[in-house]
């Protein structure tokens, strides 16, 4: 049961609030999602001819007992909007009563899978930030409504004024701020998250393939050409595999950042959110309340930001710390970026471009210590193993890892620093993700100073940014204690004041 500290107020005009149901139609939708997910078995055995029966019973045991379970499960669901609150009750056995404040709502996403859009279906999830602490957050899920039901959600939900009432059919007018460039694609395979999806694609397919009992090394052609390479020269086969792994890391990365960015639109809708649409075969719909985004970050990992790419993100009460959580927009050109996180913010300059402020020298040092030492330590072990077991060659090739390590720290000071703008508090900090912050000025609510055992010696601290948006706190390394104080006085006075006079 979850009941936020807030539900304990009166029964203000709740009573006179009818509860809906889910669609129906979603108890079409399980089974076929069932089916869709046993499909792979049933492959294996009208392929192979073999099954194991037991196992072929007891799995379509749990097939009718899941089956079952949604039938239930739709019988006992039910939610209802009041002025104050969303409501979902459910369960048979293990009754749950969920219950949101309406003011606490961040975000609302949109989600419709394959299945669901053959059916018309939407699953709702409703984001909220939790009373109880500011970094936390907590919601609920409809899944599903009729995807009617869901815009009308949308919009009920994240309407500024609760009270006010709401058309069945909204009329809206929506600003676009972006739209899909395909020659963004160029960009797919320099993010770690399309190549890591690429490995989970293989893994999967190569687990079917055992499943299947067969064996990809007896494919035609396939052994000879394995043999042949191991043949051959050392540095051909892994220069082969190498291009071989390389063509499908690209593929593969390309087709998902299609997947996942096909049809993609930001826009700004006359109900004061960002909207984002994207997807082919989930698509998908994130809303974001205006008057609740308390900055954007613009994210640049290493790879992405060797083809001059970056990538934008809203910082927002209710926005999850996941890979796509808050994502405005696709890996797309480092320019592009900082448009669209100007348009987020409605300034005519993005303030992510803002000059910053170089910290100590105190801090380079740090970064270099930081660098060096492991890769020296690598480089000795890599001597050690070539001394002993490994080939005569490893020593000096381990040498280059220290220019590059030193470029890697030089790299890290090079892009940290700060700035303080009349409205935004901005950061920067990173080398194998460089991420600039843009902060609200009055979406700081408080500050952490940290200082570890080495920083205490050097006389640096690190002073974090403590927001109830996005990760709830965004750190600024290796500053002077003299210049963290100034810094946190001038973001927020009246906090410093109120801590003064604590004392």
């Amino acid at each position: 049961m979850t009941l936020p500290a807030a539900s304990a107020e009166p029964e203000v005009g709740r009573q006179d609030v009818p509860w809906r149901r889910l669609d129906p139609r979603v108890l079409v939708v399980g089974p076929a999602g069932i089916l869709l997910r046993l499909l792979p078995f049933l492959v294996i055995v009208l392929v192979t001819g073999q099954g194991d029966t037991p196992r072929l019973l007891i799995t379509a045991g749990i097939a009718v007992l899941v089956v079952t379970g949604g039938a239930i499960r739709w019988r006992t669901t039910k939610y209802r909007i009041t002025p104050e609150r969303v409501e979902l009750h459910s369960g048979l056995v293990r009754k749950q009563r969920r219950s949101v404040p309406r003011d606490r709502i961040r975000t609302v996403d949109l989600t419709s899978t394959l299945l669901h859009r053959a059916f018309r279906l939407s699953v709702v999830t409703v984001h909220a930030a939790d009373s109880a602490s500011a970094g936390e957050k907590h919601g609920l899920g409809l899944d599903a409504v009729s995807a009617a039901e869901a815009e009308r959600l949308r919009h009920e939900l994240l309407e500024r004024s609760p009270t006010a009432p709401v058309a069945d059919a909204p009329a809206e007018e929506s600003e676009s701020l972006a739209t899909m460039n395909w020659a963004w694609l160029r960009f797919a395979p320099l993010t770690f998250s399309s190549l890591a999806g690429v490995g989970a694609v293989v893994a999967a397919g190569f687990n079917l393939l055992s499943e299947l009992q067969v064996d990809p090394r007896k494919v035609p052609g396939v052994d000879d050409a394995a043999e042949r390479l191991a043949a051959g020269p050392l540095w051909i086969a892994v220069g082969v595999v190498g291009v071989l792994l390389l063509v499908l890391a690209v593929v593969g990365s390309t087709a998902l950042f299609t997947e996942r960015w096909w049809g993609y639109r930001l826009s700004r809708e006359s109900d004061g959110t960002l909207r984002v649409h994207r997807g082919l075969l989930t698509r998908r719909s994130l809303s974001v309340s205006e008057h609740r985004l308390r900055g954007v970050a613009v994210t640049e990992p290493l790879l992405l930001r060797a083809g001059r790419g970056a990538q934008t993100r809203a910082l927002s009460t209710g926005l999850g710390k996941d890979a796509q959580g808050g994502v405005l927009q696709p890996p797309a050109p480092r320019a592009e970026a900082h448009r669209v996180a100007a348009a987020a913010l409605q300034e005519a300059a993005s303030p992510t471009l803002t000059p910053l402020l170089l910290h100590p020298r105190v801090a380079l040092r740090r970064r270099m210590t930081r660098a060096l030492g492991p890769a020296a330590v690598l480089v000795l072990a890599a001597w050690v193993v070539a001394e002993t077991t490994g080939p005569a060659g490893l020593g000096p090739l381990s040498l280059l890892l220290l220019p590059a390590a030193a470029l890697l720290g030089r790299d890290r000071y090079r892009g940290l620093g700060h700035a303080l703008t009349p409205r935004y508090l901005v950061s920067r900090l990173g080398g194998l993700n460089r991420r600039t912050v843009v902060l609200r000025r009055e979406g700081v609510i408080g500050w952490t100073v940290r200082q570890s055992p080495f920083q205490r010696w050097t006389g640096v601290v690190t002073l974090e940014a403590v927001t109830a948006a996005g990760e709830g706190g965004y750190r600024i390394l290796d500053l002077t204690a003299a210049d963290a104080v100034t810094l946190a006085e001038a973001v927020t006075p009246e906090v410093c004041a109120f801590r003064a006079r604590a004392r």
